[in-house]
């Protein structure tokens, strides 16, 4: 048995905290999704972040740094090539990716990969171009609904979207030609970090809303992860909201697919409620896909402070052999120019009510420091050919 019995690790999606030595070359220039919200916004409420450290790791003009933290703190720099979601959660368990994935958005994707697509699923593609999901139904819904033609995206990620209207096209339908898509993007030429599923109801424009039936087709990890290693020993990995998908279900034990960042604290909270011995990780996508893509730093703000309330619900559930890890995985500064991801450090708040000490520990050059910790604290040896230093001695 370990210090601790259950770990938990709530990515919050997006969440930087200020730029990297290296982020000029990624083309962000000053950025810092956290303190820019809060110089954008009148008010921000966050007594449960302070108290675990987030306002001493980074200026929030609203929220005072606190003298007695909780637990420990640090900033974690990136190690890997890249600022996208897999490359962040995969350097969390271990991955250096050191080959960014490819992305394809300034001109869509190739004519013969769209040909290949047309020919496999049977349906005309429209779009074909990197756009903002809910703009692009707005622009195209309608005539998909009336051709019964396929609604195709990129965007800054390393991604192939896929429109779906859930009562004309069909849910089933759409997952199917996503998974021809994803056969076809594993083409070295044409390879994608994500294919994903964007269903939406609605019958016009003004009308649509895209649904919580969304789902990834990642690629698998290029190797074994600290997921695989617990699930190898016979612990619990519990996934909320997206994870199973960016592992592409590798080292996963059960999943939760969430309706929102809302819900995925919510079943969060039931699962600590419970018993199980290991991981229990969680990502909570909403504060990226509806805030930090679309440039809004007032819902980013308010979806904050929701995760702040029920986050004391979630503390208060901690017990003496359990430890409370929050981070991010990339930046999505609402203030910057564009909606791609911006290339930030991120926070690293540890808590648990056995800690007797608390305070900042060193800024930490990798994510991998997290799940180094993890596997340290199971005994199990991480896998070969991944990186990471564990953080465990120091969380006394």
């Amino acid at each position: 048995m370990g210090k601790y019995r259950r770990i938990f690790v709530i990515v919050i999606d997006s969440l930087g905290i200020g730029e990297m030595p290296d982020s000029a070359a990624f083309g962000d220039r000053g950025v810092n999704t956290l303190g820019h919200i809060s110089e954008a916004v009148d008010t921000f409420c966050l007594p449960n972040l302070r108290w675990l450290g987030l306002a001493n790791l980074v200026a929030i003009r609203q929220v005072p740094a606190t003298r007695c933290p909780l637990g420990y703190y640090a900033a974690l720099r990136e190690k890997s090539n890249g600022k996208d979601t897999m490359t962040g959660h995969w350097e969390m368990m271990g991955i250096e990716t050191t080959t960014p994935f490819q992305t394809f958005t300034e001109h869509g994707f190739p004519k013969e990969l769209i040909e290949e697509l047309e020919k496999r699923t049977g349906h005309k593609v429209i779009g074909n171009k990197s756009a903002s999901g809910t703009a692009i139904i707005e622009e195209l819904g309608e005539e998909e609904i009336a051709t019964g033609h396929m609604i195709v995206y990129t965007s800054a990620d390393s991604v192939l979207q896929i429109c779906g209207n859930e009562e004309t096209f069909g849910l089933e339908e759409l997952y199917r030609c996503c998974e021809i898509a994803r056969e076809l993007t594993m083409k070295e030429e044409w390879k994608v970090g994500r294919v994903i599923a964007r269903p939406y109801v609605g019958r016009r424009r003004g009308e649509f809303e895209r649904t919580s039936n969304r789902h990834d087709y990642a690629l698998k990890p290029p190797g074994k992860t600290v997921l695989n290693a617990l699930k190898e020993h016979g612990l619990d990995v519990i996934s909320v909201g997206k994870i199973v998908d960016i592992f592409a279900g590798e080292g996963i034990t059960d999943a939760y697919k969430s309706k929102s960042s809302v819900h995925g604290m919510e079943q969060t909270i039931e699962l600590a409620r419970g018993e199980f011995n290991g991981l229990c990780y969680v990502n909570l996508v909403d504060f990226d896909a509806k805030w930090g893509h679309r440039r809004n730093p007032q819902g980013y703000r308010e979806e904050l402070e929701r995760f702040d309330r029920r986050l004391a619900a979630l503390i208060s559930l901690i017990q003496h052999k359990d430890l409370l890890i929050i981070t991010a995985d990339h930046g999505n500064d609402p203030t910057y120019i564009g909606t791609d991801h911006t290339r930030e450090k991120v926070p690293f708040l540890a808590y648990s009510p056995s800690m007797k000490g608390g305070g900042r520990l060193p800024e930490q050059e990798s994510f991998a420091v997290i799940g180094a910790t993890i596997a340290e604290n199971f005994g199990v040896p991480m896998p070969k050919n991944t990186i990471g230093e564990s953080l465990l001695s120091k969380l006394v």
